[in-house]
């Protein structure tokens, strides 16, 4: 199994949903964030075009985050979900550098925090919760190895890109355009 999310950029509408319930599913502090909404705009008037994104770490299949950290807190699953231990972290900050996504943030306590695509519920059966709350369902969770799931299916008969290809990093964060 190798999880994914996909996100229809066509569907987005900025709402900040997403980010809320990551905020309250996670208990992270007020004024930090494990996703948020980007604005890109395109083109000039007349033709402008406007594109909407909930960013996240990507969970990299080359995760230059895991391989530069000193303690091994920040480490991959098998299912390719990137985790950092907090209890293992010294907060050197190592892995934020690393990051071409800048999806990572020193925590209050101490140690380095980010989404964790929601590993907890993932373990009950459970989307992850941004996925869940989202009001126009524009995104998609689930196993890039199995050619039949929703992930696998949209990537096969949808254009999509990933954020900063020329990184290296493999991102498991697609967008639908």
């Amino acid at each position: 199994m190798r999880y994914a999310m996909v996100i229809d950029t066509l569907k987005c509408v900025g709402c900040s949903d997403c980010v809320v319930a990551c905020q309250t599913e996670n208990n992270v502090p007020i004024g930090y964030c494990r996703d948020w909404i980007t604005e890109t705009v395109n083109g000039a008037y007349p033709s402008i075009e406007l594109e909407l994104k909930s960013e996240r770490c990507n969970h990299c299949d080359n995760a230059p985050c895991v391989r530069c950290c000193p303690t091994g807190a920040s480490h991959q699953l098998d299912n390719g979900i990137v985790l950092v231990t907090a209890d293992e972290c010294i907060g050197c900050g190592a892995c934020i550098e690393s990051c071409p996504y800048d999806a990572r943030y020193q925590h209050p306590d101490g140690y380095v925090d980010k989404c964790t695509f929601c590993h907890h519920r993932l373990e009950k059966g459970q989307l992850p919760a941004c996925v869940s709350v989202c009001p126009t369902k524009c995104m998609y969770f689930g196993d890039l190895d199995d050619p039949n799931s929703e992930v696998s299916q949209l990537l096969k008969n949808r254009k999509h890109k990933t954020l900063a290809p020329e990184a290296g990093t493999k991102p498991q964060v697609y967008y639908l355009i």
